[in-house]
């Protein structure tokens, strides 16, 4: 065959064209959002639901250009590698517990300040307001990380596998289990136990084996541990309203185009309304919950309560001024009080 000058020409078209085929489809390809949680890959796990509504909400928003992909259960590593990840912008998204954002972001740390909202409506008045805005911007500012909204890891009550607990007296002599954050050591000391400071893939072992006699933890954490099966005692004192947060890598969400980071935000809202509803509804529930479980269960009285609030919260309150300053601690106290008187 007699390879002519137009022939030539279409060859060279057509392999021109081969040439740009790979990035024609990279450029068609997803953008991944790597999203890591920490409890069980199940429905009823809040964390999970909410994951699942995040992944169905921004894949629609953005016709398919945007692919969530899901790690439950700590896959992508416990939570000060994934906070170091979100940092450096080698992770996607992730939603994290108070204890574990605490190492990176030491503000963070002011939530564990005990006793100060009395219910989940005042609670999200302060993180939905401008307190939550201005941390928001610090931890970005600070960190390279995005908070993007609060959800409920529950309110934290103890738990122990030798009596009943009251009164603060009552904490005396028990070993007490406590996520790997300073202030929770500081929270239980002020209470007369001892703290054992332990990591939460690590707790199920160290209760079955009497390494420890309680913990303190929410009701959605209980359930998703199974930690009743050591546990035979609650007290509902509701000491500290634990939050996760919804993080995703600042230099992440900054490449992202303007509608891509809107599809973000409105995913983040429903995912965390879900969030914040499941864990509300376990909460309010938890009498008949873990009595179902064979727990026995400690409602206290509002004096019992601020009998165990005068002994914690000034013993926190000046850990939490000497080691992230007096400003933060402040700010959210003002916050309170104004999200409470309207």
């Amino acid at each position: 065959m007699t390879i002519t000058r137009r022939n030539l020409g279409l060859l060279g078209a057509a392999g021109a064209a081969m040439l740009a085929m790979p990035s024609v489809v990279r450029a068609q390809a997803p953008r991944v959002v790597r999203y890591t949680h920490f409890q069980p890959g199940r429905l009823d796990q809040p964390k999970h639901a909410a994951a699942l509504a995040f992944k169905s909400t921004l894949e629609g928003l953005t016709g398919g250009r945007m692919r969530v992909d899901i790690f439950p259960a700590g896959q992508i590593g416990p939570a000060p590698q994934v906070m170091e990840q979100l940092r450096l912008g080698s992770l996607e998204m992730a939603v994290v517990h108070d204890g574990g954002i605490s190492g990176t972001y030491a503000p963070y740390q002011v939530f564990s300040l005990p006793f100060i909202w009395e219910n989940q409506a005042i609670a999200w008045k302060v993180l939905d307001g401008a307190f939550g805005a201005e941390m928001a911007e610090d931890m970005r500012r600070r960190a390279n990380i995005r908070l993007l909204g609060h959800a409920d890891n529950g309110v934290r009550h103890f738990t122990n596998s030798k009596r009943p607990i009251v009164t603060p007296d009552d904490m005396r002599g028990l070993k007490i289990r406590v996520q790997p954050a300073p202030v929770f050591v500081k929270l239980v000391e002020s209470l007369g136990a001892s703290p054992s400071a332990i990591d939460w893939g690590e707790l199920p072992a160290a209760l079955a084996q009497g390494t420890v006699d309680g913990q303190e933890n929410g009701v959605t954490n209980i359930l998703a541990a199974s930690l009743y099966q050591h546990q035979k005692h609650i007290t509902l004192n509701g000491h500290v309203y634990s939050l996760h947060a919804y993080l995703m890598s600042d230099r992440f969400f900054n490449r992202l185009g303007n509608e891509e980071k809107a599809a973000v935000l409105q995913a983040t809202e429903i995912a965390k309304v879900i969030h914040r509803g499941m864990t509300t509804a376990q909460d309010a529930n938890a009498e008949p919950i873990l009595k179902e479980k064979g727990m026995t269960v400690q409602r206290l009285t509002a004096p019992q309560i601020d009998a165990f609030r005068q002994k914690a919260q000034p013993a926190v309150r000046s850990w939490l001024e000497a080691e992230i300053g007096r400003e933060w601690v402040e700010k959210l106290l003002s916050a309170t009080r104004a999200a409470t008187a309207g």
